[in-house]
C-alpha cells in the first residue's frame, strides 16, 4: 500500500472528483479526513467510506473561514497526530462573461478557488515544515492554462493556483515539502449529467483521446503525486485532460 497510515486531508471531498480522490487513497492504505462545507454530506459520505474502510473522519468547515480553517487544522493534528497529504479540492463556479460578472460571482469564486487554498495551504504548512516531510497537491484546471469563454474568475482563480503551487514548491522543498497542481480537464461529474448531449460531444471531440475524464483519472494522478514514487517531483503541472491541451 503506497499510502500506508499517512494522514490525508482532502477539500470539497464529499462528492465527485474529491471524494474519488479520498477513495484511492483510502484503498492504498491512508487514513482519510473529509472537509466539505456541508457536515450533513460528509457524514453521509463517510458512512458510505466506512463500509470498506475503517480510517474515515471528516469535518463540516469553509475554506474561506480562516478562524475555521485554523481551528480544524488543530484538531486533526490534536485527534490523528499530523498532516502529511493535503490535496486542495475545493472549488466552485458563478460562469458569467466578464462585462456582466457582478462583484459578487468575482468575489465568491476567487475566495473558495484562491484564498481557500492559501488559507488550508497555510495551516497544513504549519505542521509539515515541523515534521519536515508533506505533499501538497493543488486542483487547478486546464481553463487556468489557457482560459474559458464566460469563466474569467474560475479561470483568474486557477491560474493562480498554478503560481501559488510554483512558489511555494520554492519555499518548502528545503524541508521536504512537495507541491504540485493537476489540470483536470473535461471531466463527467454530476455537473456534466445535466449537460445537453450536444455540449458532451462537443467536449469528448476537443480532446484526441474522444472521451471525457472520469473522477478516478483525476484520483490516479493525485495517487501518484503522493505517494514517495514521486518523492523527487514537486512544482510541477500536470494535465490530465485525454490531450486537451497539446
Amino acid at each position: 500500500m503506497r499510502l500506508k497510515n499517512k494522514v490525508a486531508v482532502v477539500t470539497g471531498s464529499a462528492r465527485g472528483i474529491g471524494k474519488s480522490i479520498a477513495e484511492k487513497y483510502a484503498a492504498e492504505g491512508a487514513r482519510i479526513v473529509l472537509v466539505d462545507r456541508s457536515l450533513e454530506d460528509v457524514e453521509k459520505t463517510i458512512k458510505e467510506m466506512k463500509e470498506s474502510y475503517s480510517e474515515v473522519y471528516g469535518y463540516g468547515m469553509d475554506v474561506t473561514d480562516r478562524s475555521q480553517v485554523q481551528q480544524v487544522f488543530e484538531r486533526i493534528a490534536k485527534e490523528l497526530g499530523t498532516v502529511d497529504i493535503l490535496v486542495n479540492n475545493a472549488g466552485i463556479t458563478a460562469d458569467a462573461q466578464m462585462y456582466k460578472m457582478t462583484g459578487e460571482q468575482w468575489d465568491n469564486v476567487i475566495n473558495v478557488n484562491l484564498t481557500g487554498v492559501f488559507n488550508c495551504s497555510k495551516e497544513a504548512v504549519k505542521i509539515m515544515r515541523e515534521k519536515e516531510y508533506g505533499k501538497i497537491i493543488n486542483i487547478s484546471s486546464v481553463v487556468g492554462l489557457y482560459g474559458n469563454f464566460g469563466q474569467v474568475n474560475y479561470a483568474a482563480t486557477k491560474s493562480g493556483v498554478i503560481g501559488m503551487t510554483k512558489t511555494m514548491a520554492k519555499e518548502l522543498g528545503r524541508k521536504n515539502v512537495n507541491v504540485n497542481a493537476v489540470c483536470p480537464g473535461f471531466i463527467a461529474t454530476e455537473m456534466t449529467e445535466k449537460m445537453p448531449e450536444k455540449v458532451l460531444t462537443m467536449m469528448k471531440e476537443k480532446a484526441p483521446l474522444n472521451r471525457l475524464g472520469t473522477p478516478e483519472d483525476i484520483a490516479n494522478a493525485c495517487l501518484f503525486l503522493a505517494s514517495e514514487e514521486a518523492s523527487f517531483v514537486t512544482g510541477t503541472v500536470l494535465s490530465v485532460d485525454g490531450g486537451i491541451v497539446l
